[in-house]
């Protein structure tokens, strides 16, 4: 494995632990957060944002980057195709939470992007595991 592929792996695998675990991390605080009032959802979810956007660009960019590194037949097409479904459900339904107005939107916006982006890390998981 060259420099080049470990910077380029590594940079997936922590773009993950923000967007996957950040999620994780914010839906474990949030019984918390309402205690303290209810603006501080809010205000962890707008400061998270500015974290996980930025991470979710680094996933995409650098998962094109890791199919483009890899020999194309070392990929099951249907786990990859299955991946890419997952990425984009994940980023369009935390892009939808965000502009939810209702407590019944904002959770259902949200488990699905959690559920997706979940998906995609299990997918990306087989995936390491077929190219390796």
């Amino acid at each position: 494995m060259s420099a080049l592929d470990v910077i380029r792996l590594f940079l997936h695998v922590l773009a993950a632990t923000v967007w996957v675990g950040g999620q994780i991390t914010v839906a474990g605080l949030l019984p918390t957060l309402r205690a303290l009032g209810a603006e501080a959802p809010k205000a962890v979810a707008q400061a998270f944002r500015r974290v996980a956007w930025p991470a979710f660009a680094v996933l995409v960019l650098t998962g094109i980057w890791n199919v483009l590194a890899e020999d194309p037949s070392e990929f099951n097409r249907g786990v990859l195709t299955a991946k890419v479904i997952a990425v984009a459900v994940s980023g369009v339904a935390a892009y939808a939470h965000e502009r939810a107005s209702s407590k019944r939107g904002l959770a259902v916006w949200g488990a699905l992007s959690f559920a997706a982006a979940l998906t995609a890390l299990l997918l990306g998981v087989i995936l390491g595991g077929e190219a390796g």
